[in-house]
């Protein structure tokens, strides 16, 4: 299992790194929610623009074994999507914290990220799961 320094997980098995150049946040699915979802095969993903909440779901991922929604880790505004992920939703198994990325939001505000968990925090999470 793979934790990566510098994201903020939620306890939805998100992750959020934010780009403090553009104030724009990048978020995924963590390895652990990937491994536990198995082959994924479809994405769906919302539009650009579309406004989220915390913790409200924004898309869903199907694999072979499931389907799950996956949830905002911050309030904000869509300001991408992962067009790639369409034609190769795989991406997400194969490299969920690089191509597998999900969207990017614009934050309303960037202090919800201090309610995200660390990755030690996150790691002790899961542990514990």
């Amino acid at each position: 299992m793979e934790y990566r320094e510098g994201l903020y997980y939620a306890e939805t098995h998100e992750w959020a790194l934010l780009n403090n150049n553009d104030e724009i946040v990048i978020c995924g699915i963590s390895d652990y929610a990937q491994n536990s979802l198995g082959d994924v095969v479809f994405v769906e993903l919302p539009e650009v623009g579309k406004e989220v909440k915390k913790g409200e779901s924004f898309g869903v991922i199907e694999s072979v074994k499931t389907t799950s929604d996956v949830h905002a880790p911050l309030s904000g505004k869509i300001v991408e999507v992962n067009a790639k992920l369409k034609d190769k939703p795989e991406l997400i198994n194969s490299s969920p914290f690089e191509e597998g990325w999900l969207i990017k939001i614009k934050p309303f505000n960037t202090a919800e990220m201090s309610s995200l968990m660390t990755v030690s925090d996150y790691k002790k999470y899961v542990e514990s799961i």
